[in-house]
């Protein structure tokens, strides 16, 4: 693999676009045809990259960064159109809904897609598609480090209701032999049928990915730095976390106090012990790229900055304000990378308080870094997000899924932050419509090797099509998009954007 992954004098593009914001008829977007009909039209319009945010199964508040495994894919992202190619499910059992097309409701997709993966297991079980019994016996087989462990722990949740692991009753907290061993011949049924599921998810998975490398397209995929406190990740490995002896954290995530936030943020998740995870040479870690890798070409690491340092927060503290930095992993990761992997295309989410020894540890494996253009008018000429101030080795975006589409922004924007984005690109002054174009054009025709949009800005939506806005517990996540907006007149625009930038139908070297 090629460590960074963007050779000399490489331009390329892409969109931001998770599998669930795709069309379909079933309430969610998923891996199949309609996603196979995205990467077409990224294909058409000279696009090289499509990058989703994480692809783990969702926990609380639905967050693709709050999943319930850091291994296993979202069961939700099945496609019911090539269950029934394969024979596993029929038409009329794909009869839920009706669904919303532009929204999606958790809820009422759960119990479909669930019900549908019953109804494909019962299939399976009863002699449909005999010939891919040996594939899925392989496939257990080849991720039993983690598809056991997180089988029963879903089983389990399953039982309880839903409830937090740390909930359960204590012989099974604590992972005592028996107590496991009593579970898994009770739940071997429920148990299987999450196995079934994640073999399907894969299959799929796989599929798609060959179909995107024919049309010369990659994949980025998106790495959370921490994981869930409600997950098999911390179930089944508790050493590899501070923990205490009651299996809760004994210091949780989170950034210090700042300009946005007078207590900082307290994000809860657990920390990890790095002696411990570094003890066996990074295993875990490098089983969790694995893992991802399987979809993707290239990882975003979000928050990057944790590898050098990360906030402890004490666990009992109301506030961030209490905590410290702590040393991360430095180098030791990487390296542990390169020699166990052969190097992985990264790209470092380099955003927030970001000290020297954040960009010197960037800088010191050749990771291109993140500049985000909504960030950039706030008239320092020194603004590492400004256009004049990029390096090659960097990935440039209008937005990210944390920011509001950039037409919204622009509403929002304090009158000097406007005179400065239109006196930068030596104008009087403009419309919300006409900065988000400018801000494409301004990625596009930047310096960095990779220039990503939304999918939001490229159809110039509204506040009406924000996918994330932190802060707020409930309604994220939701946002998709239909098929008269994958057939709108944007996209030759993109097309034409792409081309006069020279980044239309890049390649680049990637592992297979």
């Amino acid at each position: 693999m090629r460590l960074p992954p963007f050779p000399a004098k490489y331009r390329a593009s892409g969109l931001l676009l998770h599998v669930t914001s795709l069309p379909s008829r079933y309430g969610i977007g998923d891996l199949g045809p309609a996603a196979v009909a995205w990467v077409d039209r990224l294909h058409e319009t000279g696009q090289t990259w499509w990058q989703t945010l994480p692809l783990g199964p969702t926990g609380y508040g639905d967050s693709p960064y709050q999943s319930l495994s850091s291994f296993a894919g979202n069961p939700l992202l099945i496609s019911p159109d090539w269950l029934i190619e394969d024979e596993l499910v029929k038409a009329s059992d794909c009869a839920g809904g009706p669904f919303s097309a532009t929204a999606v409701d958790f809820d009422a997709v759960k119990r479909f897609k669930y019900a549908l993966l019953e109804a494909a297991w019962k299939s399976f079980g009863t002699g449909a598609r005999s010939d891919l019994h040996p594939d899925f016996e392989r496939f257990g087989q080849e991720k039993a480090h983690w598809l056991d462990d997180y089988a029963l722990f879903s089983a389990l949740k399953a039982r309880y209701g839903g409830a937090s692991y740390l909930e359960w009753p204590e012989e099974l907290v604590r992972r005592a032999p028996a107590a496991l061993e009593q579970a898994r011949r009770e739940l071997a049924s429920q148990i299987d049928l999450v196995r079934f599921g994640q073999f399907l998810l894969f299959r799929q998975g796989a599929r798609l990915k060959s179909h995107a490398r024919a049309k010369g397209l990659r994949l980025i995929g998106d790495l959370p730095f921490f994981v869930s406190p409600d997950s098999s990740d911390v179930w089944a490995h508790p050493e590899l976390f501070l923990l205490d002896a009651q299996q809760r954290p004994r210091v949780v995530a989170g950034v210090p106090p700042d300009y946005f936030s007078a207590q900082g943020q307290r994000w809860g998740n657990p920390v990890y012990d790095w002696n411990a995870v570094a003890a066996d040479g990074y295993r875990w870690c490098l089983d969790r790229l694995s893992a991802l890798l399987a979809h993707v070409d290239a990882v975003r690491l979000d928050h990057f900055r944790g590898f050098a340092a990360a906030w402890h927060v004490p666990a009992a503290a109301p506030t961030a304000e209490l905590g410290r930095w702590v040393p991360g992993p430095g180098a030791g990761f990487f390296n542990a990378v390169r020699k166990g992997l052969g190097g992985v295309p990264f790209i470092a989410e380099d955003l927030g308080l970001i000290t020297p020894d954040v960009g010197a540890l960037r800088d010191s494996f050749d990771l291109p870094g993140t500049r985000v253009l909504q960030f950039a008018f706030d008239g320092h000429s020194d603004n590492p997000y400004l256009p004049d101030n990029y390096v090659p080795n960097a990935v440039v975006y209008t937005g990210t899924h944390d920011n509001p589409t950039t037409r919204g922004w622009y509403k929002d924007l304090p009158d000097a932050e406007r005179r400065n984005l239109w006196s930068y690109l030596k104008r009087a002054t403009g419309t919300g419509e006409e900065a988000t174009s400018a801000l494409l054009g301004l990625a596009w025709s930047s310096a960095a090797a990779l220039a990503i949009a939304p999918l939001q800005d490229v159809l110039n939506l509204g506040k009406e099509a924000r996918m994330n806005q932190p802060g707020r517990a409930e309604g994220n996540w939701r946002w998709r998009c239909t098929d008269e907006m994958l057939s709108a007149p944007a996209f030759q625009s993109l097309r034409d954007l792409t081309r006069a930038a020279s980044r239309a139908g890049a390649s680049v070297a990637v592992a297979s």
